[in-house]
């Protein structure tokens, strides 16, 4: 069976078609620079730094986490581009009022006239609440879209570096990659894949030496919290505010997160992290397989699957059965997607 790609399709396949809320809220987002000159890093053609810039758009993703309904569970800023795993919050934005709604969306755009009217407490007609209805309508469905996330991500940075390096034009390669993350094996894959980013380009040795990761951020926090309180059981809970907490702990609140345990996950992307720095592909070690498992991972595929992943990219990564089911949701025929030999081969049976 013919497997079609996401770089393939991508000037013809609508982003609608590549999100679906109803199938998974998850979704992994790379987007890269147009210039030969660096987003981030140093140019060693003429010894310009641009490593600032990495502290704009970390930045900017604390912000943007702060105002829509769209939580960050994973990123890493690179040299040339930017990966975020995203997590849409759609009931949470349905559930605002209305004054939240435009509180929230004044922090980034300015009120249309007729808001303006409103929120300066001037009597308005009938017609014209109508009109502010509508308004806030639109706001609401725009705080919980991944587009607009990444238009306000991509588009300030983009202004911000073209008037520091004197020029116009696109900053980056037309729109940005997405790719619907299905269940949790796909998405432990992925943001692992995300968060050894840095030690796959041999420009960073551990998780903790990976500047602008989400995992170093996590690491940080997590010795933070410890040299505060001393207690492990308490320091494993802490989060950074800008990131999904993981939920999968034994002491737990399980209402909303990733769910697996930050300790589970640091020590499986550490363990990965020293083996494809050391080019050492074994076998698993036997106390870190049991993690896998409880998420219905292949331990032996696992490390494969996140040292390639980039060579494998699809738009939408999930069982077979979840692929099917996704491909249906979005109005796609079977032929349109399959599930790929890496797709697959992370999965021990089909989920329950």
């Amino acid at each position: 069976m013919e497997c079609i790609k996401a770089k393939e399709q991508a000037m013809t396949i609508s982003r609608k078609q590549q999100i679906c809320l109803d199938e998974t809220p998850y979704y992994h987002c790379i987007s890269r620079c147009v210039r030969r000159a660096f987003l981030c890093g140093e140019d060693k053609l003429t010894g310009r730094s641009y490593e600032h810039r990495r502290d704009w758009i970390v930045e900017k993703l604390k912000q943007l986490d702060g105002v829509f309904s769209i939580s960050i569970c994973a990123y890493a800023v690179m040299h040339n581009h930017t990966h975020t795993i995203l997590k849409v919050d759609r009931e949470a934005a349905l559930n605002w009022q209305d004054d939240e709604v435009i509180s929230r969306w004044t922090l980034l755009y300015k009120p249309s006239p007729i808001v303006d009217r409103y929120l300066n407490g001037i009597k308005l007609k009938k017609a014209e609440l109508d009109l502010v209805a509508e308004d806030i309508k639109k706001w609401r469905y725009r705080l919980y879209d991944i587009s607009w996330f990444m238009r306000n991500l991509n588009e300030g940075i983009a202004r911000q570096a073209n008037e520091e390096d004197g020029c116009t034009g696109k900053f980056w390669e037309g729109r940005f990659k997405s790719q619907a993350l299905l269940d949790d094996a796909a998405l432990l894959t992925c943001m692992s894949y995300v968060d050894l980013n840095p030690i796959r380009a041999k420009i960073a040795d551990s998780p903790e030496a990976s500047d602008f990761t989400s995992i170093q951020d996590r690491i940080r926090h997590y010795q933070k919290a410890l040299e505060q309180t001393g207690n492990r059981v308490v320091a494993v809970t802490a989060t950074p505010e800008h990131l999904e907490p993981f939920v999968g702990g034994e002491h737990q609140d399980k209402a909303s997160g990733l769910n697996f345990s930050l300790s589970d996950y640091l020590e499986l992307t550490d363990w990965a992290g020293r083996a494809i720095k050391d080019e050492k592909f074994g076998a698993i070690p036997s106390e870190l397989a049991p993690i896998l498992v409880r998420l219905n991972i292949d331990p032996e595929a696992w490390l494969d699957s996140v040292k390639c992943y980039d060579k494998n990219y699809n738009t939408v990564i999930g069982t077979r059965e979840g692929i099917k089911r996704f491909t249906q949701a979005i109005g796609r025929g079977k032929k349109w997607f399959c599930a790929s030999g890496f797709s697959l081969q992370i999965y021990q049976t089909s989920p329950v």
